[in-house]
């Protein structure tokens, strides 16, 4: 389904905006902190659902990024000085809302010399002073390739470690021109290569021109740096000046991705219209753990969520 600027998004893309106390207690709280997520500066679809459910993706180092990804709400900027009590309070918010699973993201920061890695591991570190038992899942930018500011990250012991593809191959100079698609898959093989029980996460979208060969293409290469949790989701155009949405992709063809993608190998996989990097990340840290542990061999229905319906 081919889209342009006037066309009407199908209907499999409307949401129902689930408005209530746990939202509104959600908001107030992360703007008593001064916190921003990625909730909200990305325009996520799922916001109104997971702040109703008291599950946010935090997004620290500031909300301006020095890259512009052209798929991105987030701006582009000269980003705010770090903020060394940054960490802590959002750990307060982790605290005080109650999370049992947190995600924690960041804008691109190329300005700082570890890229962010050491305010990650802080973050880490705080969220289990206050909320121990808590889970703790990164999605982390390339860090420019530094093994140095992964070794940060890692050590600082996160349940999960999420860096998204987000696109072929073919794309990265049109959909992200300041990164690499061989820098990014490092980062997970690179992960797995300094912790080998860690698990990875990455994430890819559709509707950006790709072909179907080169989405079979991207899932081997993730495979074969060691990902062990997938996401797949449509493209959204989230701004005017941001890229268009060449179509949009049906729940069908995001089932089908999803049941391929388990049967090569992921252990854990959310695939649809409305999934996105932190959708259900609780739930697929456990399938992706719970499988890893077992010696079973790949079950034939797969453990993918397609989330019809919202």
């Amino acid at each position: 389904m081919k889209n342009n600027s006037r066309e009407q998004k199908p209907h499999w893309l409307k949401t129902h905006h689930l408005a209530g106390a746990a939202h509104e207690r959600a908001r107030r709280l992360l703007a008593k902190g001064g916190l921003h997520t990625v909730c909200q500066e990305a325009r996520c679809p799922n916001l109104w659902d997971c702040f109703s459910r008291d599950t946010a993706a935090f997004l620290i180092l500031g909300n301006r990024c020095t890259r512009n990804c052209r798929f991105c709400a987030v701006p582009e900027g000269i980003p705010a000085p770090h903020d060394p009590e940054e960490p802590r309070r959002v750990a307060a918010a982790v605290r005080d809302l109650r999370l049992d699973y947190v995600v924690v993201t960041s804008v691109t920061r190329d300005d700082l010399q570890d890229g962010g890695a050491s305010s990650f591991a802080a973050t880490i570190h705080e969220v289990r002073t206050l909320r121990p038992g808590a889970g703790i899942e990164v999605l982390i930018p390339d860090f420019l390739g530094s093994q140095e500011a992964l070794c940060t990250v890692i050590a600082a012991h996160p349940d999960v470690l999420n860096h998204n593809s987000e696109t072929v191959s073919r794309l990265y100079e049109t959909v992200r021109p300041e990164a690499s698609y061989p820098r990014s898959l490092d980062v997970l093989r690179n992960a797995k290569t300094l912790s080998p029980t860690l698990v990875t996460k990455s994430g890819i979208m559709l509707g950006l021109g790709e072909e179907p060969h080169e989405v079979h293409r991207t899932l081997h290469d993730l495979l074969d740096a060691g990902c062990d949790i997938l996401t797949i989701g449509q493209y959204l155009q989230p701004t005017p000046d941001a890229l268009p949405v060449s179509r949009y992709v049906t729940p069908e063809e995001f089932d089908d991705w999803g049941q391929t993608a388990r049967r090569m190998g992921f252990a854990a996989v959310a695939a649809g219209p409305h999934v996105r990097s932190s959708f259900r990340a609780r739930e697929l840290h456990r399938l992706a753990v719970r499988l890893r542990s077992s010696s079973s061999p790949v079950p034939s229905h797969p453990h993918v969520y397609s989330p019809r319906g919202g």
